[in-house]
């Protein structure tokens, strides 16, 4: 019999959001899928979890490796004529399908293809959240039709990691080991002027702005900001480095025993 408690302690807590991530095999890389799920699950639930590519083509070599291990289902599609992109086609029927069972609470497309800028626009539309997942070259018109933009590069394994595992890899492994990441994209220039822009926008008549308000105004005006592409984990350790831009406090939040994070421009 389960516990009287059990049962409040779940309902009492908030439902999690049911996600459905779809990945183009064409537009993604395999080495950052773990760090790609382990961004989802902040989010809510991978309920569904589909990759769409022609599996016969050594180009998805890579992806076939790591399928079983993260439980992701293979669409597989064929390319029908050259220089015509036939998984695209796949994934956007796939994903509109998935959009009218009204099962889902927002949907994960993780590709730098600027192609799929109108299926994120049309899915915003039915009242769901988009995430999405590319490189640092996918075009800004598909970033900005998601709620959420992440970098793969910031996801990627560091060097030590890659080392540890390398070194634990069995000689006789039929898997190879994996092989270092490539020296980081240098970070761009810290946008300066857009930041305190949005930290005036979202301060009170004091100046001073909640952490979680602040950061939620960034990905609404810059979808794709986040503060791991400068080198800091957290929107609070920026925050905190930028001793020159910010001012913090922290403050105990009302009938709790938490302190919450306020920051206003110095």
């Amino acid at each position: 019999m389960v516990s009287p408690r059990l049962i409040a302690k779940i309902e009492s807590e908030e439902p999690i959001s049911r996600l459905a991530v779809l990945i183009d095999a064409d537009n993604a890389q395999a080495t950052v899928i773990e760090g790609i799920l382990a961004e989802v699950a902040r989010f809510g639930e991978a309920t569904v979890k589909r990759i769409y590519g022609d599996f016969t083509s050594p180009n998805s070599s890579s992806w076939k490796k790591v399928l079983q291990k993260y439980a992701i289902k293979p669409v597989q599609q064929f390319a029908y004529t050259t220089g015509k992109n036939a998984t695209d086609s796949t994934l956007i029927i796939d994903a509109m399908d998935l959009l009218y069972t009204r099962k889902f609470d927002g949907f994960c497309l993780v590709t730098s293809d600027s192609d799929f800028t109108g299926l994120a626009t049309r899915i915003r539309e039915e009242g769901l959240t988009v995430l999405g997942f590319g490189e640092q070259k996918t075009p800004d018109a598909f970033r900005n039709a998601c709620h959420k933009f992440i970098f793969t590069e910031v996801l990627r394994p560091s060097v030590a990691e890659v080392e540890n595992v390398n070194a634990n890899t069995k000689p006789d492994s039929t898997l190879a080991p994996l092989k270092a990441p490539p020296p980081p994209n240098l970070a761009p220039q810290f946008p300066r002027k857009f930041v305190l822009d949005a930290l005036e926008q979202s301060s009170d008549e004091n100046g001073w702005a909640n952490l979680g308000t602040f950061g939620s105004y960034l990905t609404k005006l810059q979808p794709d900001f986040d503060s791991r592409v400068y080198g800091y984990k957290k929107l609070s350790d920026l925050v905190k480095a930028k001793t020159d831009l910010f001012v913090t406090e922290e403050r105990m939040a009302p009938g709790q025993s938490l302190k919450n994070l306020y920051l206003r421009a110095k």
